[in-house]
């Protein structure tokens, strides 16, 4: 069997969902499980109508244009044959009503209730899915994936419970899977023990479908989006950018994490566990190649560096003590303030008397900065950006860093923090925000 997992833009509309239902079919035989997201757009809207409801602000015409949006949509599909899907998503728009009105009379809105309110849209997309795909005569079966997805209860960026996911799996997929139906669920959502609605956070659809996999041994992760695959950079900078046919966990790994948009970091994981290849896929274009994501990638040498990825917005904090020279002790007390306060670093790193970090996310800053100026310097820069060159080639090949830094100096690219050794694969390295689109051209100019 298969887990074949849709993105938003691959199930936003009538039309693309009637393409899903196509592309469901020639895979039939293989026994698909199909995730899918929400349709576009959906997300983020369900989000700001519960903020907005928490800020005492009128949400009624943003719940009505949601009700529009799905009930064209089924419209379109399914013609004369909506009605029993009609019912369906009433019900839970009232249901969503509901609850926008309790968090408004509250004026609070809890992370368990915004995952309440963000799971919607998950279960309208694959409502309108699984009864395209009963009409169109393709058996199928929707599953509500909280029936399987165990989490703790860490409303909002919840952990799947793997083992519990694996019994569920079998329970609630395996039966209809063997009598050769498809089984449609959603991404995204799961549930406490207790049977409290959790989400994964944001692109948990990804992970969700690869949790899935790992649970059912599929042959296949298939991640089915709006681009031909992993690309050598971001084509907005590098329209030429290449496509990578195959290429291996690890190297995926590094530049989900550093900012390519493609795939989501944690989908990697469960897959690398069990050894389940990858296939990033077009929806848009079914017939093109794709990447092909795999333990060992390519055994050919040819191609040392396979891409160049990077995230903006980046916050430096650079930490310096005396006392830190000839001394023990120092840096785990650094990092024992980031752990206290649940922040996590990217890019490390030291020098003899300090240490230099990256975090992405430069909210609730102030309670770490005030610990660490309890006993060092500390030093803030914003507006910075990381760059990560990767490739498995690397370990083979000399020069790399001195051919990188070779074209982003001719670039007139100032490198102000170097991070490279702690990974085989990457180069690491961070430099101005204003600076991104020269350093990835001259960097994609050198090596490809």
């Amino acid at each position: 069997m298969i887990v074949m997992k849709f993105g938003g833009t691959s199930v936003q509309d009538a039309p693309a969902l009637e393409n899903v239902c196509r592309i469901v079919a020639r895979h039939k035989g293989l026994h698909p499980v199909v995730v899918v997201s929400a349709c576009a757009g959906v997300t983020n809207a369900l989000v700001r109508i519960a903020n907005s409801a928490a800020a005492s602000h009128e949400t009624t015409s943003e719940v009505n244009a949601l009700r529009s949006r799905h009930a064209l949509i089924a419209a379109e599909l399914l013609g004369n044959k909506k009605g029993e899907v009609l019912e369906s998503l009433e019900k839970d728009f009232n249901e969503l009503e509901s609850l926008i009105k309790s968090i408004a009379v509250l004026q609070h809105l809890p992370p368990r209730t915004l995952d309440q309110v963000a799971a919607y849209g998950e279960l309208w997309s694959s409502l309108l899915l699984a009864a395209a795909l009963q009409q169109r005569g393709i058996r199928c079966e929707r599953k509500d994936a909280r029936t399987v997805l165990a989490t703790d209860s860490e409303f909002t960026h919840a952990a799947p419970l793997f083992d519990l996911v694996a019994q569920n799996a079998h329970r609630e997929f395996a039966p209809p899977l063997e009598l050769g139906a498809v089984v449609v669920t959603q991404g995204f959502i799961g549930s406490t023990r207790e049977g409290v609605t959790t989400t994964l956070g944001r692109g948990g659809s990804d992970y969700s479908a690869a949790i899935f996999g790992a649970a059912l041994d599929a042959g296949e992760i298939q991640i089915w989006t709006d681009v031909d695959g992993m690309l050598s950079a971001d084509p907005a900078i590098i329209p030429q950018a290449r496509l990578i046919r195959e290429m291996s966990f690890n190297e995926a790994a590094e530049l989900a994490y550093f900012g390519a948009k493609v795939l989501h970091p944690s989908t990697i994981l469960p897959a690398i566990r069990k050894n389940i290849p990858v296939k990033i896929l077009n929806s848009r274009r079914p017939e093109a190649e794709g990447t092909l994501i795999t333990g060992k990638g390519r055994s050919e040498t040819s191609a040392v560096i396979k891409s160049i990825a990077y995230k903006k917005d980046i916050t430096v904090i650079t930490v310096q003590s005396t006392r830190m020279l000839m001394s023990h002790g120092f840096l785990a007390r650094v990092f024992e303030v980031f752990a206290r306060f649940s922040k996590s670093v990217d890019v490390v790193a030291t020098s003899e008397v300090g240490v230099s970090m990256t975090v992405d996310d430069a909210s609730s800053l102030d309670r770490i900065l005030s610990t660490l100026r309890e006993f060092a310097d500390v030093e803030l820069q914003s507006g910075r950006a990381v760059v990560c060159v990767v490739g498995e080639g690397m370990k083979q090949t000399k020069g790399i860093a001195g051919r990188a830094f070779m074209a982003l100096g001719n670039a007139d690219v100032n490198v102000e923090l170097i991070s490279h050794g702690g990974s085989e694969i990457n180069l690491t390295f961070v430099i101005r925000d204003e600076e991104i689109v020269s350093a990835v051209k001259a960097l994609h100019s050198e090596f490809f």
